[in-house]
């Protein structure tokens, strides 16, 4: 794969920017929740790094695919608050100064965190009255498959949803310009076997990359706390790209878009299952794995938690999650097949969603992992 594609590549692989309605910064609270979910994981971890290590001086955190609006920033502020309590429970001094790094791809819209950084500033300062030590926040484009820090320099790692982007979509093995997974964008229940092995594939080798590249930064004892969207083999439908696809199919039919631009297309997307993930870690031998657990979300992120009655009917959860995925996949998708029919396409999505919740159990599986560098 010439560099010049995946330099193109990277620069549509971004959440959609900005503070409008279709914004990822409007349509994030699925990611929001899942990083509650993952809360005490969290916690655990971040205790157990306190205690096997001093850090007295600066501690260094690192949030890997930090993406836009407030979610990275609410994360930081979690970590923050549980090393600022474990200090105190084993008796040690707060770090002094806390460098807190968010990455992402270049083309991310690293201005709608930066302008939430000065109430972020003032509301850790407020809760600790003072004791707490100084905190710098940088913005670290660049791609985590690849170097991104000096050697033995961040004490923690975090990424969530992140992790499941490939570097680059899976390809053929054969020179002849061959569909991998014609009709599609993504696996589906019916792709064969070497539309996973393709998929699989190019999700070890970045995820290796990650690995050692990681393990080159992280400094000894430090943690690693990663949360991915994965996937159950039980289930018939495991992400929502997998219905993009048949949206697009229909819009095929219709003559709306050119069935050659469907064929040739694939999501840089792969959802491993928990063991995938145990096995990829194994193999690569950088790393400890302690913890590998999954999590279950609805697409609709469980809205009827958010409601007093508890009961949502079909069409307002279609038309959530389709906002949620068009925060998310708009910028490729337009990039493609044209911005023109972004609005026809995630309307039909919402009304396809609809349908399919009343039948199938849409939810994501999502794997966590915590990891500590062998020594």
């Amino acid at each position: 794969m010439s560099t010049n594609y995946l330099m193109a590549t990277e620069r549509v692989l971004h959440m959609k920017d900005g503070l409008r309605e279709t914004s990822y910064a409007k349509n994030s609270l699925l990611q929001r929740k899942v990083a509650m979910k993952v809360k005490i994981i969290l916690e655990e971890n971040v205790k157990r790094m306190m205690s096997n290590i001093n850090i007295e001086s600066c501690c260094k955190i690192a949030d890997l695919g930090c993406s836009s609006g407030p979610n990275a920033l609410i994360t930081m502020s979690n970590i923050l608050n549980i090393m600022y309590n474990a200090s105190l429970s084993l008796n040690k001094r707060v770090p002094r100064v806390f460098q807190i790094y968010l990455n992402d791809l270049f083309g991310n819209d690293f201005n709608s965190i930066i302008k939430l950084i000065p109430d972020f500033y003032q509301s850790i300062h407020q809760e600790k009255r003072g004791n707490f030590g100084t905190c710098f926040i940088h913005a670290t484009p660049g791609s985590f498959y690849g170097r991104l820090f000096p050697d033995n320099y961040i004490h923690f790692f975090h990424s969530s949803y992140s992790l499941h982007w490939l570097s680059q979509a899976p390809k053929t093995s054969s020179n002849i310009a061959i569909p991998l997974n014609k009709g599609n964008v993504y696996i589906t229940s019916t792709s064969s076997s070497l539309v996973y092995e393709a998929y699989f594939k190019q999700f070890e080798k970045d995820f290796k990359l990650f690995l050692k590249s990681r393990s080159e930064e992280l400094r000894s004892g430090g943690i690693m706390v990663l949360t991915f969207i994965g996937r159950d083999k039980t289930r018939k439908i495991n992400n929502p790209a997998e219905v993009i696809g048949m949206v697009l199919n229909g819009m095929v039919q219709e003559g709306l878009v050119e069935e050659e631009k469907l064929d040739f297309f694939d999501l840089p997307i792969y959802g491993p299952t928990a063991e995938e993930v145990g096995q990829v870690i194994e193999r690569e031998g950088s790393f400890t794995l302690q913890t590998l657990k999954t999590i279950k979300i609805g697409w609709d992120a469980n809205l009827e938690e958010e409601v007093d009655d508890g009961i949502l009917d079909s069409k307002i959860r279609g038309e959530f999650i389709a906002k949620s995925i068009r925060a998310v996949l708009e910028p490729i998708l337009s990039a493609e097949f044209s911005e023109d029919i972004m609005d026809e396409l995630f309307s039909r999505y919402a009304t396809l969603v609809a349908q399919l919740i009343e039948v199938e159990t849409l939810e994501y599986t999502n794997v966590v992992v915590t990891l500590t560098k062998h020594s």
